[in-house]
């Protein structure tokens, strides 16, 4: 006798004609992907979350929600090119999402308002960072938070590095970096030795009695270029020029300035009008046309029309690969 579908039990007749009868045999299930924003930013930081929070007027626990991250936002909010409006979906309707001046909202808030961030009981342990860069600095914030003592030493006389010396004053305001390099700083178990280089790390850790160190000397060394170049002219990398400025120096270039490479870099200082570069003709060079990423016009552009406007000429050559 062969078995039919009507001699099995309920529950099997369920099972082999699924989606028939009143019995429900499947249910949506909410998967949590990475949005575009988060995904895009390089400090990995839980945007539409304190979006979400400065949007409804909770602005300490937008800020304490993105310095979980991030420990200085108004720098980030100045700085940060801002690759999470990019890729913000909402620009496909009109416009991104301003993330970057929300984050310089909240970091300017958190400096007035003297917001500080809570640490855990210390832990016992002593870490060295070598570095007051980003990287040090960072790396100092989220141990401190862990409740370890963290010692940093870095060979300049200010904490900042590349942020206070490759950065300038009119993109990155000194004020707004000092105050929130100070409240790192201010952290419990937080000590910073100035004017002190490591050059080895094992007798440091061993002097000190570290349990760890973080090696955070950054990338402040420029790439140099084989270029022959004649009698009376100087062939200068950005980098040493930005730190002689940063310092106070007013390096006079000449009346014609030939900039060699297309990123924010080398763009942006010859193009401000009434700079330090004080040049009437400008020649950038770049291995591609200058077409920049929609962030990177808003700053770029008024450059070009400022500088213009100021009786300069800048120019841009594109150089072909062959």
């Amino acid at each position: 006798m062969s078995l039919k579908l009507h001699d099995l039990g309920q529950i099997m007749q369920e099972t082999t004609r699924r989606g028939v009868g009143s019995r429900r045999w499947q249910h949506p299930a909410y998967v949590s992907f990475m949005p575009p924003c988060n995904n895009a930013c390089p400090a990995g930081e839980n945007i539409q979350g304190w979006l979400a929070l400065a949007q409804s007027g909770e602005y300490e626990a937008a800020w304490r929600l993105l310095t979980q991250e991030n420990p200085l936002p108004a720098t980030h909010g100045r700085a940060c090119y801002h690759p999470c409006e990019t890729a913000c979906n909402r620009g496909e309707l009109d416009e991104p999402v301003a993330v970057h001046a929300v984050e310089r909202f909240l970091g300017d808030m958190a400096v007035e308002k003297g917001w500080v961030v809570a640490c855990s009981p210390p832990s016992g342990k002593k870490i060295l960072v070598v570095g007051a860069g980003p990287a040090g600095i960072a790396c100092a914030y989220h141990l401190a938070r862990k409740g370890h003592a963290v010692e940093i030493r870095d060979a300049s006389e200010e904490p900042g590095g590349m942020m206070a010396h490759g950065i300038p004053a009119y993109r990155l305001a000194r004020e707004t970096l000092r105050a929130e390099l100070s409240r790192v700083l201010a952290m419990p178990g937080v000590t910073l030795r100035s004017n002190t280089r490591v050059r080895d790390v094992a007798q440091a850790m061993a002097e000190g009695g570290f349990d760890a160190a973080f090696v955070a000397v950054g990338a402040s060394v420029a790439n140099h270029l084989d270029v022959p170049v004649e009698d009376g002219h100087r062939l200068l990398n950005a980098i040493d020029l930005l730190h002689d400025v940063s310092s106070g120096a007013r390096p006079l270039l000449g009346r014609v300035v030939a900039v060699i490479g297309g990123g924010n870099v080398p763009w942006m200082p010859p193009a401000r009008p009434g700079g330090w570069v004080r040049a009437r003709r400008c020649w950038c060079s770049a291995m591609t046309p200058p077409i920049w990423k929609p962030c990177q016009q808003k700053r770029r552009k008024p450059a070009w029309k400022a500088r213009k406007s100021a009786g300069s000429v800048l120019r841009s050559i594109s150089a072909q690969m062959g």
